[in-house]
């Protein structure tokens, strides 16, 4: 939510186009308390995952209200290209959205127009909820909104692959999101994305959109692994969760354990 007299400005977005690496995490336990400890340790943005986490709006607001007080701007992953979640999830003060599953250009295009105001899509307008300051703000939102709400969509199918050349000329369309797991599933190889059919797909899309004004994402296991990506040109990374980083640390934690002191 905007501070008195501040001005909607996304500095994720623009240090995308720039060419810029940024870092972040998703946030899939549903908790303001895990949100707000990410918020803290500093990354540029925090991805909300409301596909794959227990969230609702009450819940998502909750969680924005804890990082709100840190320079991180808050992101969501929407639970699917529909233009009332979509609208209901911006306007809790998100500013920006990955939209899953998109495979046309038809489809990107329905997931642009759902992030932008008339005339440039079909956001319903709306100066009373949180994204807009709850009735203070809704001119320094509104007016800025479109260029500054960041739009992504994912590729997880064969299908986005051979569409890729058309998805990156999308107009309004800022990046392009790599899920590497659903592809893998997608093209006939589950949980593989190490497969070469995958692999060569995967170099596909990134061929095609490192060559247009378009950033990439995906996601990797940890940090030397987002090295390696960050390398190759990605513009934005998520190596890790609140709800692996959680699970990594106690599972080796009591496997420790259990090594020094087998019998208890």
């Amino acid at each position: 939510m905007l501070k008195k007299d501040e001005v909607l400005f996304n500095k994720v977005k623009w240090m995308l186009k720039e060419g810029k690496r940024t870092v972040g995490s998703w946030l899939q336990l549903g908790s303001p308390i895990s949100a707000e400890i990410l918020a803290k340790a500093g990354p540029d943005w925090l991805m909300v995952d409301c596909e794959h986490g227990p969230y609702d709006i009450p819940t998502l607001t909750s969680e924005l209200q804890a990082m709100a007080k840190y320079d991180v701007v808050p992101l969501a992953r929407a639970p699917w290209n529909d233009f009332v979640m979509i609208k209901q999830i911006l306007d809790t003060g998100v500013m920006g959205i990955l939209v899953p599953y998109v495979s046309t250009r038809e489809e990107a295009e329905r997931a642009v127009k759902a992030c932008k105001y008339p005339t440039l899509g079909i956001r319903g307008v709306a100066g009373s909820p949180r994204g807009s300051g709850y009735g203070m703000d809704g001119k320094r939102y509104l007016a800025n909104a479109n260029d500054q709400i960041l739009v992504m969509t994912q590729v997880e199918t064969p299908e986005a692959v051979r569409n890729i050349e058309e998805l990156v000329t999308v107009e309004g369309l800022d990046g392009i999101f790599i899920g590497p797991m659903d592809l893998s599933c997608s093209m006939g190889h589950f949980a593989d994305p190490g497969a070469p059919k995958v692999q060569e797909a995967i170099h596909h899309v990134e061929e095609v959109v490192f060559a247009s004004d378009k950033f990439l994402g995906t996601v990797a296991a940890d940090m030397e692994a987002a090295r390696k990506l960050y390398d190759r040109g990605y513009g934005l990374v998520v190596p890790m969760s609140d709800s692996t980083a959680l699970g990594k640390l106690a599972k080796n934690t009591f496997d420790r354990f259990r090594e020094l002191y087998p019998e208890g």
